[in-house]
């Protein structure tokens, strides 16, 4: 059996960051990830803000990580090829007692270091955001908040650590995990794992991976939020993301602008013991609705065009990062919610540092690749480059998913760089994402799915086994 030098288990966006730092170094590094694809996890419901840092207590540990991460995540997008937009942040408050709590948060967040900050005043919202509520009195306004795609950010990361010499494996579930020696083996569906270090990034599940070491003093529990994607035709309804004051346990239901052009209203936050309800109910619509409307009350429901919920990893009031000492060898990176996604470049330094300081040798390789390849959408691309990509591959003229402009070749090139799914093509290049949810495009991508994949229709899933599409018909013997 090998023996890697770090086995991370979770392949979600802190899974991935960790596995592509680490692979700068010349380690052996498997990432365990139980579904069929990265991000399938609590990252696909992740609503892909960069927050700056303004919604964080000045002494905690998620909220140095959210203002480090925030500066880091721009190289590392155009690294990637993943698009990030500076989009700016809006805390509103309606009236005076609002705006003596906006100026603390406001003091806060600058001793975290949260660059550009500052009260603006009723005058200046009505001219930078003319469709929010004419009865907020003021914002405290940060520059530094920006949206990415978080599913396009966690297939770059992967692709680049598997780029870099990183194992990936996916529908690996890990079963068990026990002292061998001086390492670890780990028990997985498929077999068995050896490895001197581990690192538990596993979500909502970090606490049964935890637990599988007798180390039980945090437990995760989920926390449900419900969102809803408005039309594309709605780019326009907000010029920056938009935020009420915050709560004890959540930021608020939000006015968010996303990467892909359609507005996002939510989310929720309900605790719940299930960690697989991702229901949207009746009353988490009307109490977003009603919310959202408060900061923006043009939002009609009829511009709704998907639902879905996320569940958040939550285990307290800040991050869980640490080296166990009851299990020497073993770090917990757990209940890492908002603002994890903005905060996983930093997450992954940190994670490298404790290894370093507990023992493990950390030498440079001679040569890292650093950057992806952009992915391509001919409707983003100068008319003239459009052109001749379509003279040397007429499949990029070829237009499968017509709500969201997607190409046959878009298509593909997602299957070539690892989508294996409808939801992995969907969450690589938005096919399927639009208003009729498939409605015209689900056949076309199935067929080449299996054309590309050489698999039979009936082996086409939504998200991995058990989402097949097409049944076979049973045949008694």
């Amino acid at each position: 059996m090998k023996t890697y030098d770090v086995v991370i288990i979770g392949a979600g966006v802190i899974g991935t960051s960790i596995a592509r730092e680490l692979s700068r170094y010349r380690l052996n590094i498997a990432l365990l990830e139980k579904e069929e694809e990265p991000a399938f996890g609590v990252s696909k419901s992740n609503s892909g803000i960069i927050h700056p840092g303004t919604q964080n207590p000045p002494d905690s540990l998620k909220g140095r990580l959210c203002v480090q991460g925030n500066i880091l995540i721009r190289k590392i997008s155009k690294e990637l090829g993943v698009d990030f937009q500076e989009a700016g942040e809006l805390i509103v408050g309606f009236s005076e007692e609002d705006t003596k709590e906006l100026l603390r948060l406001k003091k806060d967040a600058e001793a975290l270091g949260v660059p550009g900050l500052k009260i603006v005043d009723k005058a200046w919202l009505r001219e930078n955001e003319p469709n929010l509520n004419s009865e907020a009195v003021s914002a405290l306004y940060a520059p530094t908040a920006g949206i990415i795609s978080p599913y396009r950010l966690v297939y770059g990361l992967a692709e680049n650590a598997m780029r870099n010499g990183v194992e990936i494996y996916t529908e690996t579930k890990v079963e068990g995990i026990i002292r061998a020696g001086d390492n670890f083996e780990i028990s997985v569906s498929k077999g068995s794992f050896n490895a001197r270090r581990v690192i538990n990034a596993a979500g909502l599940f970090a606490d049964d991976i935890s637990g599988m070491l007798g180390i039980r003093d945090f437990k995760i529990r989920p926390r449900k939020g419900e969102e809803f994607i408005l039309d594309k035709k709605k780019e326009n309804l907000a010029n920056h993301l938009i935020f009420p004051l915050p709560s004890k346990i959540s930021k608020g239901v939000l006015i968010i602008k996303t990467a892909d052009g359609n507005p996002m209203i939510g989310p929720t936050a309900e605790d719940t013991e299930d960690k697989s309800d991702l229901a949207t109910s009746d009353k988490g619509l009307e109490n977003v609705l009603k919310s959202a409307r408060r900061l923006v009350p043009s939002i009609n429901d009829k511009d709704i065009i998907a639902y879905f919920a996320g569940l958040r990893p939550a285990a307290g009031d800040d991050f869980i990062i640490r080296h166990e000492e009851k299990s020497p060898g073993f770090i917990n990176v757990a209940g890492i919610q908002s603002p994890g996604l903005t905060a996983s470049p930093a997450i992954a330094l940190l994670a490298r540092d404790i290894l370093k300081d507990t023992g493990l040798a950390l030498r440079k390789k001679l040569i890292f690749h650093p950057h992806c390849k952009k992915s391509i959408h001919i409707f983003s691309m100068a008319l003239s480059k459009t052109k001749g990509l379509i003279a040397k591959d007429a499949s990029y003229g070829d237009i499968v998913c017509r709500c969201e402009m997607i190409s046959a070749g878009e298509v593909r090139d997602s299957i070539k760089r690892g989508a294996r799914t409808m939801d992995g093509i969907k969450f690589r290049t938005r096919a399927q994402g639009g208003r009729c949810h498939g409605s015209f495009c689900t056949t076309r991508i199935m067929k080449i799915l299996a054309e590309e994949r050489k698999i039979p229709l009936t082996g086409i899933t939504k998200r991995g086994k058990g989402s097949e599409i097409v049944k076979k018909d049973r045949v008694d013997d």
